[in-house]
């Protein structure tokens, strides 16, 4: 028996089993010139994509003498200082809208995420009460809008202005995102929740213990979506916050990339010489890069399977 086992992974290892999938036929296995083009096309494109950020990075770090010498932006450093990052986080307007930011992004992103599962869900289960008027409703929502003007007056009407609220409600919901999530849901077998049906489990309980967990790819896909687009967003806050020390972290950085207001605390620093304000400017950059950065590898190898499926299947 143990010769046959071993046998089977042999033949399975030389067939490529758990290498790349196999070629079509009607593919031409790539030569060394066509090799060598798609090393090189991935290479120019990572170094469009990461010389930026290099720049950027390299240009907070660098001292005020260093960015003089180089006329402004930083390609190779000379020498890495933190004094930047040290100013913004001593607890100024950076540091506020840094909290402000990541409180919107955990909150938002978990009001989001109920919402549309709780809808997605719904949607899945074909013939349920008013299924298709209301899924017809939400594709409705994707190509029509009410503009800009009456959804700041509803905004103001409810009171939300000048709220915490006025950055999560307008854009807590997305139909696209609703829909992959449906589709998803509708491609387990129905024979799961069938079986937990006559076991005497609710909607709720086959949701929460056999849907969901089934689901863990395309739900780490959605939640990247929504937590990046509430951390990215900036144009609900410019629209209905008046009080500058509610401005998440998006704003105030663009308020320091346009030169309008340098925060409180810096502006003296910045005067005086002690700082240099491009340098300010590339660190807040990094600030709001860096969650994006850093959580991206995480959710990546979901992307593929929770994407594709959810969108084919449904």
């Amino acid at each position: 028996m143990t010769a046959v086992l071993d046998e089977t992974v042999d033949s399975a290892r030389r067939r490529g089993r758990w290498a790349s999938p196999p070629r079509p036929t009607w593919e031409e296995e790539p030569g060394p010139a066509g090799l060598a083009g798609k090393g090189l096309v991935l290479s120019l494109a990572c170094l469009a994509i990461l010389f930026p950020l290099w720049i950027v990075l390299v240009t907070s770090l660098s001292s005020r003498k260093t960015i003089d010498e180089a006329g402004g932006l930083v390609m190779v450093p000379k020498g890495i200082t933190f004094v930047a990052y040290r100013e913004l986080l001593s607890g100024g307007q950076v540091t506020r809208a840094s909290v402000v930011s990541i409180l919107i992004t955990l909150v938002g992103t978990v009001f989001s995420m109920a919402v549309s599962v709780l809808c997605a869900y719904g949607l899945s289960r074909i013939g349920s009460v008013g299924h298709r008027a209301i899924l017809m409703l939400l594709l409705a929502t994707m190509f029509f809008s009410a503009g800009l003007i009456p959804t700041y007056l509803l905004v103001q009407s409810l009171g939300l202005t000048d709220s915490y609220l006025a950055l999560i409600l307008p854009s807590a919901i997305s139909v696209f995102n609703i829909l992959v999530l449906r589709g998803f849901f509708m491609g387990i077998s129905p024979e799961l929740t069938d079986s937990a049906r006559i076991d005497g489990a609710g909607d709720f309980r086959i949701l929460w213990q056999i849907v969901i967990p089934l689901s863990r790819a395309v739900l780490a896909v959605i939640t990247l979506f929504y937590a990046v687009g509430y951390w990215s967003a900036w144009f609900n806050a410019s629209l209905y916050l008046n009080d500058q020390d509610m401005m998440p972290l998006q704003n105030v950085m663009i308020q320091l990339v346009q030169k309008q207001e340098a925060p409180v605390g810096l502006g003296q620093a910045i005067k005086t010489g002690e700082l240099s304000g491009l340098a300010v400017q590339m660190a807040v950059m990094v600030m709001a890069l860096l969650p994006v950065a850093v959580l991206s590898p995480f959710v990546q190898r979901h992307f593929k399977k929770g994407m594709l499926t959810g969108a084919v299947k449904g």
